[in-house]
């Protein structure tokens, strides 16, 4: 006889209720099962059971509108949803309907015991969650991957809670995305979500940006300006590029978030400030740590939820859904709708990416509006791809070519001990050079140029600018 509880099972695929059944049953469980809604809610209304694992789609009844009925009668009864429609809307349903877990299909029958033991210990009440409005919209990130699953069930769990999230993963991966999806479905959507870009900000007028500014603070300040802190008031405050915030302003956001208040600049009364922060970089702020550029105490502060997403190469399985969207977004700019040949789709998938979602979608874009055909072939995208810089000049990779930037730095020292700052003045001494053969590299494309490098596109600019390094023209920005 089985002590660990009775587990109600609604899929109306044969299969799957036998490998459940048999599966929970090895665990320490009674199993029922059914192919149908209505006997699971007959089950459930009858006070049957200890815990639920119902699929989505069945034939009389979508089980994400059973969720709310179950949880309204019996809201101690814990719920997982499976469903092999593996989209962040999916999980975000499963989750504001009361689900105590979303899982994929397939799924891992170890995950999925792992899962029911959980459900069945955990007796809390679980938190009441506004339900949102049954539309079928498509939220802004794509992909069915096993990655991209992890990032909608991270999502799904903390959205309804005011942790402070680090979003890591390199350019044009879809961090602010995700930010967005954090605060739009989160119970701070009604108010204001304010995005800010740390490497777009020079460093003297950051502290004024995120916390404003007094009339007559500093030359220039003819009247009193809002921060950014006090326009997300309320909402969320999402910091990109975290890591390029420069110390001064990380000590100022560190007291902010102890204390819940700040002064502006120029300023001496404490204002009381309600936000969510999100932050965002693409730098390995623990890398920053141990170089002494980046509060250790901040990170621990940002840091209690992070997630990463994960580089393009690494789900290259989303490759021909992320294309099938931009070109459909495409067609609904204007453009002629486009379809991707067999051949080429394979070979799509087969590139590594290094500008990732953003260079996909630039790419897709721009063969939705010149390519001549309806369909996109092979030839068309080799073409595309060969044209893709690989930051060689004159035979030498750019790797290399710092390489050689650091031996020549070193042979004209010889041994005697460099002065301290030894650091920065290697930074600056390769930094210039390595902007320069990247730009000439891209034939002064800068958005390429960003990729290559790993930096946010104003960042390079930024950096541009402060090293005087000349602009090859006709590349594009």
């Amino acid at each position: 006889m089985t002590t660990g509880g009775t587990i109600l099972v609604a899929d109306d695929d044969a299969s799957i209720r036998v490998v459940l059944e048999q599966a929970l049953s090895r665990a320490g469980f009674d199993v029922r099962t059914t192919s149908n809604a209505a006997t699971l809610w007959q089950w459930v209304s009858e006070g049957e059971g200890d815990l639920v694992i119902t699929d989505v789609v069945m034939p009389d009844e979508n089980g994400l509108d059973l969720v709310p009925r179950i949880r309204k009668i019996r809201p101690n009864l814990r719920i997982i949803v499976m469903s092999a429609q593996t989209t962040l809307l999916t999980a975000v349903k499963a989750t504001e309907r009361g689900a105590f877990e979303y899982l994929p299909k397939p799924f891992d029958i170890k995950e999925l015991v792992s899962v029911v033991h959980r459900g069945i210990e955990d007796t809390r009440a679980a938190r009441s969650q506004t339900q949102k409005a049954d539309d079928e919209e498509e939220l802004p990130l794509i992909g069915r991957s096993a990655a991209m699953q992890n990032i909608y069930r991270t999502i799904a769990r903390l959205m309804q809670t005011d942790l402070s999230v680090i979003i890591t993963g390199e350019s044009g991966t879809g961090k602010e995305l995700v930010a967005r999806a954090l605060h739009d479905y989160g119970q701070r959507r009604n108010k204001p979500f304010v995005a800010v870009n740390m490497a777009a900000i020079p460093r003297d007028l950051i502290e004024s940006e995120l916390f404003g500014h007094e009339k007559g603070a500093f030359t220039g300040a003819t009247q009193r300006n809002a921060g950014r802190f006090e326009q997300a008031q309320g909402g969320t405050l999402f910091l990109d590029e975290i890591g390029d915030m420069p110390p001064e302003a990380q000590t100022r956001l560190l007291r902010v978030l102890q204390e819940g208040e700040y002064t502006t600049v120029g300023g001496r009364v404490p204002i009381k400030t309600n936000v969510r922060i999100i932050a965002a970089t693409h730098r390995d702020l623990k890398q920053l740590i141990r170089q002494g550029r980046f509060r250790e105490d901040l990170f621990f502060r940002l840091n209690v939820a992070p997630i990463r997403i994960p580089p393009l190469r690494e789900r290259t399985e989303d490759v021909p859904e992320l294309i099938r969207h931009f070109l459909a977004l495409a067609a609904s700019a204007g453009l002629a709708w486009k379809t991707i040949s067999p051949a080429a789709m394979e070979r799509l998938k087969r590139h590594t990416w290094p500008g990732n979602v953003r260079e996909l979608e630039n790419m897709v874009k721009r063969l939705a509006a010149l390519c001549a055909e309806e369909e996109i072939g092979i030839d068309v995208i080799e073409s595309e791809l060969s044209e893709a810089p690989t930051a060689v000049v004159d035979g030498e990779g750019l790797s290399q070519s710092v390489e050689r930037h650091l031996k020549s730095y070193f042979a004209a020292h010889g041994d005697a001990l460099p002065a301290p700052g030894l650091y920065d003045r290697i930074l600056r001494e390769v930094e210039r050079p390595l902007l320069i053969l990247t730009l000439d590299a891209t034939r002064g494309n800068q958005v390429r140029a960003a990729d290559i490098l790993g930096l946010n596109r104003n960042t390079l600019r930024k950096k541009i600018r402060e090293l005087d390094v000349p602009v090859v023209r006709g590349g594009g920005k």
